[in-house]
């Protein structure tokens, strides 16, 4: 009796395809990378740094606590609020005793004289604040400062600032409107 022999598949090849395949999806695969918050750090303190005083008035406070509740000097705040909270705050009030300082001060990339503002942010938060609720207080607070800085440069040049291309008055920009934010360390500052 003559066994009929079962037809082989050449599985070197196999091997082969599968090799292709895993690069093909490791080289087409895109990975989401997280690019954080965007800020310049200040430069560390030194021994013989002035100890500047800072006035009350312009500090507005923004606390955020254990349960995601905004507590803004002292009154509880909402989210959706604190960007106008912030602009009002840092706007020229001129005689209002409520709001913070202003100084002229010349800024050279413009060639002019600018009212500004000496008001600071500080952003506290709870050690057990959640992630997203941060992320969406420091956006809020990046936007305001964002909408004034385009406030401005309507008001200069006609057009919004991230149109700007003239690097020079972009500097002028962000020296007339610094992002003034103050953050301290996370702690345990209660939760009702």
């Amino acid at each position: 009796m003559n066994k009929k022999s079962a037809p082989e598949i050449n599985a070197g090849s196999m091997a082969d395809i599968a090799f292709l395949l895993l690069i093909f999806f490791l080289v087409t695969t895109t990975m989401d990378v997280d690019t954080g918050i965007t800020r310049i750090l200040p430069r560390p303190i030194l021994e013989n740094d002035p100890i500047i005083k800072v006035i009350d008035r312009n500090v507005l406070k923004v606390l955020i606590n254990s349960h995601d509740k905004l507590l803004i000097d002292g009154k509880p705040g909402d989210i959706s609020s604190l960007k106008n909270t912030v602009i009002d705050f840092m706007t020229i009030h001129p005689d209002d005793e409520t709001y913070p300082e202003y100084k002229p001060r010349l800024i050279e990339e413009l060639g002019r004289e600018i009212e500004m503002s000496q008001g600071l942010i500080s952003l506290k938060n709870d050690r057990g604040t959640s992630y997203d609720m941060y992320i969406t207080v420091q956006n809020e607070l990046a936007s305001a400062f964002h909408e004034m800085k385009d406030e401005l440069s309507m008001t200069l040049f006609g057009l919004k600032y991230n149109q700007l291309i003239d690097n020079k008055k972009i500097a002028g920009i962000n020296a007339a409107i610094p992002v003034r934010i103050s953050e301290a360390e996370p702690e345990d500052i209660g939760g009702n």
